[in-house]
């Protein structure tokens, strides 16, 4: 499999010091660069930026998808289906309220996977995905 560049997303929080708890205790994160008002962490690889907003981040929206209302604002990454079934365990050990709770989706369709919604401490919804045939990540369902 060819490398993949890694991505750069940055998102807002409220609370540094609970999303660093989170994302380092929780996600296994590592702290890159930081400051007073911003956070790097290496999120399996990719670089994701936590920046302090005086304001709620969260976003209400959803889209209706295999009968589950799936926040339109969200990210994660697409796991092994082993790595998958350990971080549910995680979420579930420290608390955390799933907004969908892990299971399969499109089950016997092309795009079958593992899913499971979450929010971080500052209500940024994350999802996680795992494929039984990885091949099949990006396979049309046409």
């Amino acid at each position: 499999m060819a490398s993949i560049p890694p991505f750069h997303l940055a998102f807002p929080v409220n609370d540094l010091d609970a999303v660093r708890r989170f994302y380092t205790e929780v996600l296994g994160c590592t702290v890159g660069r930081s400051d007073d008002r911003w956070i790097d962490f290496n999120f399996y690889g990719h670089q994701i930026t936590a920046h302090l907003v005086d304001n709620a981040p969260g976003d209400a929206a959803t889209n209706a998808v295999d009968e589950k209302q799936v926040p339109v604002r969200h990210f994660g990454v697409v796991l092994d289906m082993e790595s998958w079934r350990s971080l549910a365990d995680k979420v579930r050990t420290h608390g955390i309220v799933f907004m969908i709770e892990p299971g399969i989706r499109f089950k016997g369709e092309v795009g079958e996977q593992a899913t499971m919604f979450f929010r971080d401490p500052c209500g940024n919804a994350l999802e996680f995905k795992a494929f039984a045939n990885p091949a099949r990540l990006f396979a049309s369902r046409l």
